[in-house]
């Protein structure tokens, strides 16, 4: 759904666009200092994770427009906030507050509601893009544009891009039909305990948590670094996100390809932590040498852009069918949480120990990382399908998928009554072929 992914892609520019300038320019706010500016890089990511869950379960209440249009809405106040503030105490509020609109799940929620099954993994992976797109983007545009707006043009430019998203949600995006619930659309509160306790998906969110605040911290430092010692004006430092952002894109495809096809994703994975390791020791022993910051920024970003696009999809793939929604809202918690974590721990050892320490903190961190990965388990060659039960009584669908159950390589069989549907996860290197014969199954 390309205004939905809109909607996505121009908040998301909204908000990253302040992430390669904010420390350069924040030094000049009233009761400026490292920590603080910190807190106001990442106190966003707070709000996001404290409510994202809560607006989930609210919009299967009230509906999901109202609540898109309610966050948006606080985003765009937010930005408001934060434009017309002098001090760094008012920038958090107003970033706080930005953050608040946690409108994510709802927005994939939605999503849901308006696809088939058979084209909902296409149009969540769209949205996905446009958020790597976004954030490319405002790499690109966030250090041009500040050097014409300043920060608080950047805040509010913020405003009107939220304010645009909400004019696309009201008037373009389609009212969904009938609202039934979506396996895997949006959390579901008793749901979330099992989730919690599955260690598989536990090492995945301290993931989400750790690349995170790797970024978000990088972010508070490196504009610095590439401004004192690069010797670079902010207007300038597209010249160093672009070709970063392009070649680490084109350079991680391959491997991407390696690890869906050839099942190689743990291998990959890991390959990727060691990417990121190496960048982060390299950045913290020359971030004085600005050919050396371009260098291992394109490896941070290869390992970045690798880990990003794999962690989604394994969560995807190890959550149950009836917990999935749990499990993507608890992922978006953690991830925005490693925002806010980023931003308060990247500015509090800045202003302590100096650039290189940050560096040298998340290598350390992203290696903890590393061998909390070791107990990983490579996911199945998972397939999801989906079984049309419309007409027959509870008690004939149970027994079809207590048959179901039965097959070799179907891993797992969810009876959703509202849709009068079954849902069904299939291990394909397992799968006993005659349950195609038997049953009408679908793609999901």
């Amino acid at each position: 759904m390309a205004s939905l992914a809109s909607i996505y892609m121009i908040r998301m520019l909204g908000l990253f666009m302040i992430f390669p300038v904010f420390s350069v320019y924040a030094v000049d706010l009233e009761g400026s200092q490292a920590t603080l500016i910190g807190i106001a890089i990442g106190i966003y990511g707070l709000g996001q994770a404290l409510f994202q869950l809560p607006y989930g379960l609210l919009s299967d209440r009230f509906g999901r427009k109202p609540l898109i249009m309610s966050g948006l809405l606080l985003f765009a106040l937010g930005g408001m906030v934060a434009a017309m503030s002098t001090s760094i105490y008012g920038v958090i509020i107003g970033r706080g507050l930005q953050g608040c609109g946690a409108v994510a799940a709802v927005t994939m929620a939605l999503l849901a509601d308006l696809t088939r099954e058979e084209n909902r993994t296409k149009a969540m992976a769209a949205v996905g893009m446009s958020i790597g797109i976004a954030f490319a983007l405002a790499m690109v545009l966030g250090p041009v544009l500040a050097a014409y707006l300043g920060l608080q043009g950047l805040f509010w430019l913020s405003s009107v891009l939220a304010v645009t998203a909400m004019f696309i949600c009201w008037f373009v995006v389609p009212n969904p039909p009938v609202q039934l619930h979506q396996p895997g659309a949006v959390p579901i509160k008793s749901q979330l305990l099992g989730v919690l306790l599955d260690r598989q998906l536990a090492r995945l969110n301290l993931g989400i948590f750790i690349l995170h605040t790797t970024l978000t911290a990088c972010f508070v430092v490196l504009p610095l670094a590439l401004v004192h010692y690069g010797d670079l004006a902010i207007a300038k430092h597209w010249q160093v996100y672009l070709p970063v952002m392009l070649v680490s894109f084109i350079a991680m495809l391959p491997l991407m390809l390696l690890a869906e096809k050839k099942g190689q994703v743990k291998a990959v994975f890991q390959f990727s932590l060691l990417a990121l390791m190496l960048a982060l020791a390299g950045l913290g022993f020359n971030y004085q040498n600005l050919t050396a910051v371009l260098g291992f920024l394109l490896v941070f970003f290869f390992g970045f852009n690798l880990l990003e696009s794999m962690l989604p999809s394994l969560v995807s793939k190890m959550a149950p069918a009836s917990n999935k929604g749990s499990a993507m809202g608890l992922y978006s918690s953690a991830q925005f949480l490693g925002v806010f974590t980023g931003g308060a721990l990247g500015g509090y050892i800045y202003g302590t120990w100096g650039i290189g320490a940050v560096f040298f903190s998340l290598c350390a961190l992203v290696g903890f990382w590393f061998l909390f990965s070791v107990g990983m388990k490579s996911p199945a060659k998972i397939k999801s399908y989906t079984l049309s039960l419309v007409g027959m009584s509870d008690a004939g669908a149970k027994a079809v998928i207590a048959k179901l159950a039965t097959f070799d390589g179907v891993e797992e069989v969810l009876f959703a009554s509202q849709e009068q549907a079954a849902y069904l996860k299939v291990d394909h290197n397992k799968l006993d072929k005659k349950v195609f014969s038997e049953f009408q199954l679908e793609v999901r």
